[in-house]
């Protein structure tokens, strides 16, 4: 990557301002906002000194921010680099990827004009606020004198003076504030900072920035403004949730844990596998918590729930006790809650509200911490001798499984379906346990990535699935880049998504950001085409073929050739075995690289899954959907009976789950 680009100077802004005798410093909004984020430090990685916690800013310009926070942005280019997008949505998602694959160590700001261009950040701040990733949002907003009012680009309330587009952010940020003078930004800004690196409240903060107070001077503390290492916020466990948690697990025979994004964001990775390897405890990963430990550990029992692996699936559903660390336990890791609802609970989580789902005994904790007081008053106690050798055996015979689904032969003439694809990318790596970092996020690759990509070291594997948003792939991998530029970073995008956004294959080029991108073209949308079918619908506005049509027909879309025009090298590939070679060329090339490749839209991995609840009409005049809705309503029955093994015997291995 373009290291010149990102490049952080330490030298003093180039700013027309001095402190007075009194020890302020007199600044524009927009000034005191870039210029405070330049001065927050973290602690590197390996801890022998700091760097920004700030890796730069995103920004779409526009008459909302373009005089402001542009001139600011501008005067603190080299200490806060400025780079440019070409879609909000998508540079929001670069953000986002930027600090999950620090682990909410680092992070980004991201900036655009009232209106569609702030509009356009929603979905992302939604994205980050399922997931608890952190990303500043800094949108333009409507002059707070409205003396021209309205603006271009404003949204008028009949009823309410005060609202403009961005109180749509409210209800997806986990802190909000409209800074209607410069002053405020002293309270605003440091509360803002405290919610993106707490571990409780992380999730997007939005600060949404009249035009005209952008622009307005105020008389600023300098010490505001000194250079500031900042804490990150976790809580320790306490006495009486752990004595709870103790005695449910003492009384346990059967345990499992499940290892959520928790563990990755809280560093317990090295702690999890001392705490499961001394207790004899099996250890299940959500699709966050995918690379809590590496694959082949003999405590790694696979992926959770709906896209998990058979070994998994039978331990959890046989589990007298679920260690649940750092997961917010949606319905694809707990089959919509059957898979383990026999199973006693505890939740750590740093944040109550997600520890006590399920029914959970809380210990409101950091990861580590918990895991660190919960073996030291365990001492030599560990789970049942069976139940461990029992769960290295499903273990081992998974991963077994996995490099059967994963090599092999390929037929002459049958398309190749997610497994082949991902077994062709993780053989072109040099390394044995590959390297890479996998980028994806809707339809049913995360399902087939959760079961069968080979994850060595932790955030190996990112994919965003609390969200399952089509289009964060690309975006995402560019984020994923910049933050590990070392490390290549292979996105493995859905026709579909491709087609909802790609223009950061364009800014990758830009930045130098290299990534790869294999499409698997299934020609529509597959996934949503076969749950569709599963609740007894026909094929209908999902596949190309399905849908309306003009006089000249469904697209035969070239894949290779538009990224071409984006400034990327493409190719599209006929099989598995010219991916295999095109995938040495990527890995080979000086910049993105995306290769298409033709894909069965119907076939899935049949191992492993869970039932998953997806509501079929309960009045139709087609006789498959009255037969689904049987099914549903006897899936139901059982659910409600307890009775989790037919609720889960039903054929369906959830992969149809997302948007492809």
């Amino acid at each position: 990557m373009n290291q010149r680009v990102l490049h952080h100077d330490t030298a003093p802004a180039n700013e027309a301002t001095q402190v007075s005798p009194g020890g302020t410093i007199r600044l524009t909004g927009a000034q005191a906002i870039v210029r405070y984020l330049a001065a927050q430090r973290v602690v590197t990685e390996d801890g022998s000194g700091t760097e920004p916690l700030f890796g730069g800013v995103f920004a779409i310009f526009g008459h909302g921010n373009v005089a402001g926070l542009g001139e600011a942005l501008y005067q603190h280019r080299h200490e806060l680099p400025t780079l440019r997008a070409h879609n909000e949505q998508a540079m929001a998602h670069s953000a986002i990827a930027f600090a999950k694959a620090h682990f909410r160590r680092r992070m980004m700001a991201v900036t655009t004009s009232i209106g569609p261009g702030a509009t356009n950040l929603l979905t992302a701040a939604a994205l980050a606020h399922v997931n608890r990733l952190p990303v500043l949002l800094l949108p333009g907003d409507i002059f707070v004198s409205r003396a021209p009012d309205p603006v271009l680009q404003q949204i008028e309330d009949f009823h309410d003076g005060g609202i403009s587009a961005n109180d749509a952010f409210k209800p997806v940020s986990r802190y909000f504030d409209r800074i209607v003078h410069p002053a405020q930004l002293l309270t605003a800004l440091p509360r803002a900072i405290r919610v993106l690196t707490d571990a409780a409240l992380c999730g997007p903060v939005t600060l949404a920035l009249p035009q005209d107070v952008q622009a307005a001077a105020f008389d600023f503390p300098a010490d505001f403004f000194a250079p500031r290492v900042v804490p990150f916020h976790s809580p320790a466990p306490v006495a009486h949730e752990l004595d709870a948690a103790l005695e449910r697990l003492k009384s346990a025979k059967h345990p499992l844990i499940v290892a959520g994004g928790g563990v990755l964001y809280g560093r317990a990775t090295d702690t999890l596998k001392a705490f499961a390897a001394r207790h004899g405890i099996p250890v299940a990963e959500t699709q966050a918590g995918k690379g809590s430990l590496a694959w082949d550990d003999p405590l790694n029992t696979g992926a959770l729930g709906v896209t998990g692996s058979p070994a998994a699936n039978e331990l959890a559903h046989r589990a007298d006790c679920v260690l649940a660390v750092g997961t917010r336990l949606q319905d694809f890791t707990t089959g919509s809650n059957t898979l383990f609802a026999q199973a006693d609970v505890i939740g750590i989580n740093a944040n109550a509200f997600d520890g006590m789902k399920h029914r959970g005994v809380v210990v409101e904790a950091d990861a580590r911490l918990a895991l660190e007081a919960l073996t030291a008053r365990l001492g030599a106690w560990r789970a049942d001798a069976g139940w461990t050798q029992r769960a290295q055996q499903l273990g081992g015979a998974w991963r077994e499984t996995i490099g059967k689904l994963t090599h092999a032969p390929q037929r002459e003439g049958v398309l190749p379906y997610d497994a082949d694809v991902i077994g062709a990318v993780q053989r072109s790596s040099a390394r044995s346990t590959t390297d890479d970092i996998v980028v994806c996020a809707a339809g049913t690759l995360p399902a087939e990535l959760h079961k069968l990509w080979r994850t060595g070291r932790p955030g190996g594997y990112h994919v965003e699935y609390g969200y399952s948003c089509m289009g964060y792939e690309i975006a995402g991998g560019l984020g994923a880049k910049l933050a590990r530029p070392e490390r290549d970073v292979i996105v493995m995008v859905g026709d579909g998504s491709y087609l909802m956004l790609n223009s950061e294959i364009a800014t990758s080029v830009m930045l130098g950001a290299k990534l790869i991108v294999v499409v698997l073209d299934n020609r529509g949308y597959g996934c949503i085409n076969r749950l569709q079918q599963a609740c007894g619908g026909e094929p209908f506005n999902n596949m190309f073929d399905d849908c309306a049509q003009g006089p000249p027909g469904a697209p035969a879309v070239d894949f290779a050739a538009h990224a071409r025009a984006l400034g990327a090298l493409a190719e599209h590939v006929a099989n598995v075995g010219e991916l295999e070679a095109a995938l040495q060329r990527a890995r080979a090339a000086d910049r993105t690289y995306v290769i298409s490749i033709d894909t069965d839209a119907a076939r899935t991995t049949d191992d492993g899954g869970w039932w998953w609840e997806v509501a079929v009409p309960e009045v139709s005049s087609r006789p498959a959907v009255r037969e689904a809705r049987a099914k549903y309503e006897a899936q139901m029955a059982a659910r409600e009976r307890g009775d989790v093994r037919d609720a889960g015997d039903n054929g369906d291995s959830g992969d149809n789950a997302a948007n492809d």
